[in-house]
């Protein structure tokens, strides 16, 4: 029997890296992170293999073209995707697998996986995650429209998702999440 997969998604300062963590510590879901692999230069806080899988844009075309990510995307000139045997390693040990993608990652790993739990997490209200967004963002203009745009972009489709998970606080919307991964 293969392992769960759950998928987590939201616009960008939802608060997904809370609730994720959250997930994570919780031994009665044994998930494991899926490592994204990625063309972002590392940061001096990062760890290759631990936080992401960092490559060359040319090792990261190879492998779409070699089909081996269940899904891929760009953002702000950088590529982003998860490592299909990765995920499909983890599922054969019996491991359920926490994969965190933007909005348009889901269709393609809902092919690859059907029966993988979606979830995406909206703010209360789209005011706070627009000040959310400029708190975190504010010193860089480029970035801050930038997320601003996605984020207004991946809140128009989150009505494609099955789970809706609304982020008043991070424990309640974690508590949330866990049960309807427990009810399977």
């Amino acid at each position: 029997m293969a392992g769960t997969v759950v998928v987590l998604s939201g616009a960008s300062s939802v608060g997904k890296g809370k609730i994720r963590d959250l997930l994570l510590k919780d031994e009665d879901l044994n998930l494991i992170y899926a490592i994204s692999l990625t063309t972002r230069p590392k940061k001096d806080n990062e760890v290759d293999g631990s936080d992401y899988y960092f490559t060359d844009t040319k090792s990261f075309a190879q492998a779409i073209k070699e089909k081996q990510l269940l899904e891929y995307t760009e953002f702000n000139g950088y590529y982003y995707g998860t490592p299909k045997a990765q995920v499909e390693f983890l599922r054969s040990q019996n491991k359920n697998v926490l994969i965190e993608v933007d909005a348009q990652g889901v269709g393609p790993i809902k092919l690859n996986i059907p029966d993988a739990i979606c979830f995406f997490v909206v703010p209360e209200k789209i005011e706070d995650l627009e000040a959310a967004i400029y708190e975190k963002y504010k010193d860089d203009s480029a970035s801050l429209k930038l997320r601003l745009h996605k984020a207004k972009m991946e809140m128009e489709i989150s009505s494609l998702f099955n789970n809706l998970i609304e982020n008043k606080d991070a424990q309640a919307a974690y508590k949330q999440i866990k049960n309807i991964i427990l009810k399977g």
